[in-house]
């Protein structure tokens, strides 16, 4: 069995196929799913498909990229919704130090305001760093986070994984390490223990080597876990136990969430 830990399912490109995908998947043994959202005005739609498909969990956030618009307010908004059983972690969150988003002190007190929701109602997170790993790392330290959660398409050093890793995260795997140019991220994960990787297809985005411009779903978690085991010199079968067990050591209320 595998787990999507990052997909965007809600994205109005799956409106017209979003059941026969979700009948395709479980075909192939690609039965769960967490669906982060990205801006406030995302929730309600998760919300309302989060009870149309049982194999979904769901986190509400403010993605760090699409701030532009974000009012404060709605971090009032935000404890709302994470204070129901139906919600597994908050996400997408992060830092993000890219060109077009917004002003980094902005984009840090949306950060550590929601780190401290998830401190206070006891929630991982998932987290968006682009360009940002060590000040992301600066803010966990910060707030005192200790229910760890995800860092999402991790592409940073052995040392900064170590880091994260120390604070209860692990780093999600997609279709990054499947490029060839992406010496890096396939030495980090060659050395990673066990214990420290999910699978993610961050679907539609991040297409694998070979479908460039192609929209991406949880399908390709399959070769994303065929690459992992190539990378790592193990069987795939051990990529899917190993990856399903940190998941549900990060993510422990996995079973338990009522939708």
């Amino acid at each position: 069995m595998y787990i999507d830990t990052h997909c965007h399912l809600d994205f109005d490109v799956f409106d017209q196929t979003r059941d026969e995908l979700m009948m395709h998947c479980e075909a192939v043994g690609v039965k769960g799913f967490l669906v982060p959202a990205t801006t406030a005005a995302s929730w309600r739609k998760l919300s309302n498909l989060a009870k149309r498909y049982p194999q979904w969990r769901i986190a509400y956030g403010l993605h760090p990229y699409f701030l532009q618009q974000a009012r404060l307010d709605e971090l009032d908004e935000l404890a709302e919704y994470c204070e129901t059983d139906s919600v597994l972690a908050i996400g997408e969150i992060g830092l993000d130090n890219w060109p077009g988003s917004c002003d980094m002190g902005i984009q840090k007190t949306f950060f550590v305001r929601q780190l401290q929701l998830a401190k206070s109602l006891h929630l991982p997170v998932v987290i968006h760093a682009r360009k940002s790993y060590d000040l992301v790392y600066q803010c966990l330290r910060q707030v005192g986070l200790k229910t760890g959660g995800t860092i999402h398409a991790f592409n940073g050093s052995y040392e900064q994984a170590q880091r994260f890793a120390e604070l209860g995260f692990v780093l999600g795997m997609g279709g990054t390490v499947t490029y060839p140019r992406a010496k890096k991220a396939q030495r980090v994960l060659h050395v990673l223990d066990r214990q420290s990787y999910v699978l993610e297809t961050d679907s539609p985005d991040m297409p694998l080597y070979g479908y460039q411009g192609q929209v991406n779903t949880p399908l390709s978690i399959l070769k994303v876990a065929k690459s992992v085991a190539t990378i790592r010199n193990e069987e795939v079968e051990q990529i899917a136990v190993d990856s399903y067990d940190n998941l549900l050591r990060v993510f422990p209320k996995w079973h338990e969430v009522i939708l």
